[in-house]
């Protein structure tokens, strides 16, 4: 075989080709777009950049599920381009450095977590009861956090705690802020009680139960009909 075919056998990878601005349009779009720029009648220039837009929609079903979808479109025919296509748009080319613009910043609380086994939504709700008057809306509060973070507690820690021990972590989150009023009691748990952890399968202990209780059932009466 000659060099020359060999030449034109050769493969052609995307790596060694020219990038594009946007991939998930494709070469062919890409394509469309440069030999749109070379296009000297105006009227036929914007008669084909609306055709564009049209096959972009296609290609980009998902953009309809965004505000103002149109606009994007052509936002992003004006960036295949290069910024560089003189057409009588609906929408004005947006400038090339908002390309480059930074996102604003998700504000983050930096304060550290006292308690993970708890989380901050705990810590949250302590805050918030710490700036209520004593009274028995306050007690009411109080109990049912108290509740909430035993719950939170024997998910993580499968050992029974103690009631005191829910009180005096409400009181050292709140840095003392909140004082459990004495005598209060909280509900039994029931001793059969299980709290799942987030993501775990919780139907799977019921199923196991619902099986173990059909074959007790099965024994019983295998038993009185021997």
């Amino acid at each position: 075989m000659e060099n020359n075919e060999i030449e034109t056998c050769k493969l052609l990878y995307n790596t060694e080709r020219v990038r594009l601005y946007i991939p998930e349009y494709g070469r062919n779009v890409q394509k469309m777009v440069n030999y749109l720029k070379t296009i000297e009648d105006r009227e036929k220039r914007n008669e084909q950049a609306r055709a564009i837009i049209k096959v972009m929609e296609i290609l980009n079903p998902a953009v309809h599920l965004e505000e103002d979808f149109e606009h994007k479109l052509w936002d992003h025919l004006f960036i295949i381009s290069g910024f560089d296509l003189d057409i009588d748009a609906p929408y004005p080319m947006p400038a090339p450095e908002s390309l480059n613009q930074k996102p604003e910043a998700v504000p983050m609380n930096g304060r550290p977590i006292k308690a993970t086994h708890y989380g901050r939504n705990i810590e949250n709700i302590i805050d918030l009861i710490a700036e209520k008057e004593d009274g028995e809306v306050r007690t009411a509060m109080i109990r049912q956090l108290a509740v909430y973070m035993r719950q939170q507690y024997l998910i993580w820690n499968k050992d029974t705690v103690a009631d005191e021990t829910i009180f005096q972590d409400i009181e050292k989150l709140s840095d003392n802020r909140i004082k459990v009023p004495e005598g209060l009691q909280l509900s039994r748990v029931d001793s059969g009680a299980t709290f799942a952890r987030p993501g775990t399968n919780q139907g799977k202990g019921k199923m196991q139960n619902n099986h173990r209780f059909k074959n007790n059932n099965m024994k019983m009466r295998n038993k009185q009909h021997k």
